[in-house]
């Protein structure tokens, strides 16, 4: 009979390192956020608005993220808008690294890469120009490889159309109604033809018809355009409605639910979710509050390595 021998320190070492190393991004991923820490000082106070968040969005993919005011994921949507720089870790996006982009790469960036919807309407349109104005407008600033004028006519009557606000094409803002102007915001931010879609609150501002208006707008940009999108909101019916919803809490993601359709034997379709928690590569989960708050957890927990799963109980030494 042989025995194994225990591993060296240099093995040890190794392996540490191997595990602290960043993972390869996914190739089918749209966004890839890995120990991601934003601090904020004001006052000589610092405030850790992201605290080693980790995210993957699929391409393709429409996700919600949720969370209690102040949780950071409007810090987030802002970094990966390229409103905000990230202080450490690393954020990539359609394959740009976030935390290498300066000056005109970065001005590229939020051109033509990512498009971004804000909950003010005030601020997605300027008031003296029509709706197909507004839209042709980021591809008349765009550098490069700038589209003719027909070839932006046709893009703007596309995007206006396909948001089913084509009658809409000569109005100022003024003359819309929220939900409306909420589309052509959509649409000038897909003028450019961007990979990623970032909204952030989209419909904090409507009355909950117009605001599934405006969310089947963005499912439209998403299913008929392919592009992936973001939603940040406190709005139960938009994070009830995308198969994917991340919770961020205390800057970092705890839990996330993902929905699938399930047909039974009699072919009636129903909507199946399942809640998740969060593991990240350190191994540090959160536990939902609910869940601690039950059984009265508190500072420390006694954990079990069972032959498939962890059992987490309340300290049995309290």
């Amino acid at each position: 009979m042989t025995t194994t021998p225990p591993p060296s320190l240099a093995d040890l070492r190794a392996k540490a390192l191997a595990a602290a190393a960043p993972a390869a991004p996914k190739a089918d991923a749209a966004i890839v956020c890995e120990r991601l820490v934003r601090i904020f000082t004001t006052d000589k106070v610092e405030v850790q608005a992201l605290q080693g968040l980790d995210l993957t969005v699929d391409r393709g993919d429409l996700v919600a993220l949720v969370g209690a005011s102040g949780s950071g994921k409007s810090t987030l949507l802002n970094v990966l808008a390229g409103l905000d720089s990230p202080t450490a870790g690393s954020a990539t996006v359609a394959g740009c690294d976030l935390l290498t982009l300066g000056g005109k790469d970065l001005l590229r960036y939020r051109r033509e890469v990512v498009g971004f919807v804000f909950q003010q309407t005030a601020r997605n349109l300027l008031p003296f120009l029509t709706a197909a104005q507004n839209v042709a407008l980021p591809m008349q600033l765009r550098g490069g490889s700038r589209k003719s004028g027909r070839q932006q006519t046709t893009r703007v009557t596309e995007l206006l159309e396909a948001l089913e606000i084509g009658e809409l094409a000569g109005r100022r803002p003024s003359e819309l109604s929220g939900g409306q102007q909420q589309r052509v915001a959509i649409a000038v931010a897909m003028a450019n033809d961007p990979a990623v879609l970032l909204a952030d609150e989209p419909t904090g501002e409507l009355d909950s018809e117009t605001a599934a208006g405006v969310f089947e707008a963005l499912r439209t940009v998403n299913r008929e355009l392919g592009v992936t999108v973001v939603v940040v909101t406190h709005d139960p019916m938009v994070a009830g409605e995308v198969r994917r919803t991340v919770a961020i809490r205390d800057g970092r993601t705890s839990s996330e639910v993902l929905r699938r359709t399930v047909t039974d034997e009699d072919g009636q379709e129903t909507v199946s979710e399942r809640e998740y928690v969060m593991l990240d590569r350190t191994g540090r989960v959160q536990l939902p509050a609910k869940f601690v708050a039950a059984l009265g957890m508190e500072h420390r927990v006694a954990a079990d390595l069972a032959v498939d799963h962890i059992e987490i109980r309340p300290d049995d030494h309290a």
